[in-house]
């Protein structure tokens, strides 16, 4: 329910509560209309917004599978890890030569500044100084080639262990222990539960008010619904239902729903009048749904009523009242007070 028509119910309550009076020994309350937001209710399905697959990277043999389907993952665990030895082979090698490559820098810095010194004192000529700074050039270079080569080495290795990437649960598994894998081959399939969304299509006569108002709530159940955290409207529409499909996303939290669920997604598209009553004066007898109505000389009706939708402490009342007449808000009351009168 929006924020703004849960502030217009509960101001109602409050006044409704002020003006209950006592007739023909009756607490009454009158029947109001209220201005409230006007919805298009639609058919939805619950997704997750993180879902993914994890592929590998490299070819090589799974050696550990750490999860299985529908356990939760927590974010960055292992989930998976090939065999390594190669690859902490090529890394140690490159390690190697990135420590040789520095020493050598640093010789060709000393032996830079060497020369430098003598060239300053004239005592060598300017092709030895120029020689010197050529090595120096040149063992940077080396330095960074080993440096890009003992990063390439880190990656290959970091590829052997396979991390989750959001927190979420396992759907499906891919592979088994002992496989032996390819570049760009499935692994693991997951989704995330911290961010769901439900995902409707609405009819083109319906896109330009739920463009306007941005608002909807995700109802979950007949007696639960949640406002929408936003929504987003695609720009075209289906070229064979002509329907825009929507996104409506959910904050984040537990509401017992899960990907792939239907539920129901209430847009707003405008405003209007509601006929409201307290939910207390409202009576069921078999079939028949009323209330019982207070004249103004005292006396008391039972009468029958259609409502619509019920919000907190009130109900939309259909049908069979008009707004201002008087319901009494104790029924068992209103029924003796009933049979006294005749």
């Amino acid at each position: 329910m929006s924020s703004k028509l849960t502030s217009w119910l509960i101001g109602i309550a409050c006044l409704s509560a002020n003006q209950i009076i006592v007739a023909a020994d009756l607490a009454v309350v009158a029947a109001q209309q209220v201005p409230s937001k006007q919805e298009r209710v639609f058919d939805a399905v619950i997704e997750a917004v993180h879902q993914s697959t994890v592929s590998s990277q490299l070819v090589g043999r799974v050696v550990e599978i750490n999860y299985d389907v529908d356990d939760f993952v927590p974010k960055d665990s292992v989930i998976l890890r090939f065999r390594d030895s190669e690859q902490r082979a090529r890394y140690g090698q490159a390690k190697a030569g990135q420590q040789e490559a520095r020493a050598r820098l640093k010789e060709a810095e000393d032996e830079f500044k060497r020369i430098k010194d003598i060239y300053n004192k004239k005592l060598v000529s300017k092709a030895e100084l120029d020689k010197a700074d050529t090595a120096l050039k040149a063992a940077k270079a080396r330095v960074e080639a080993a440096n890009a080569k003992l990063a390439e080495a880190k990656e290959q290795l970091d590829n052997t262990v396979i991390k989750a990437p959001f927190p979420g649960i396992v759907t499906e598994r891919h592979v088994e222990v002992g496989e032996t894998v390819g570049v760009g081959q499935a692994l693991m399939t997951g989704f995330s539960y911290e961010h769901l969304r439900a995902t409707t299509q609405i009819p083109q006569a319906f896109v330009t008010a739920v463009r306007a108002h941005g608002k909807a709530r995700v109802i979950i159940n007949d007696a639960s619904s949640v406002d929408a955290e936003s929504l987003r409207v695609f720009p075209i529409a289906d070229d064979r239902s002509h329907s825009f499909n929507v996104r409506v996303a959910l904050p984040q939290n537990d509401y017992g729903v899960y990907p792939g669920m239907f539920v129901k997604v209430a847009f707003v598209t405008g405003e209007v009048d509601r006929l409201l009553i307290n939910a207390d004066a409202v009576v069921s007898r078999s079939e028949l749904t009323g209330v019982y109505v207070v004249a103004e000389d005292g006396r008391v009706s039972l009468r029958q009523i259609r409502i619509g939708r019920r919000t907190d402490n009130q109900v939309e009342v259909l049908a069979g009242l008009e707004a201002g007449e008087q319901v009494a808000i104790d029924p068992i009351a209103a029924v003796i007070q009933l049979k006294q009168q005749r």
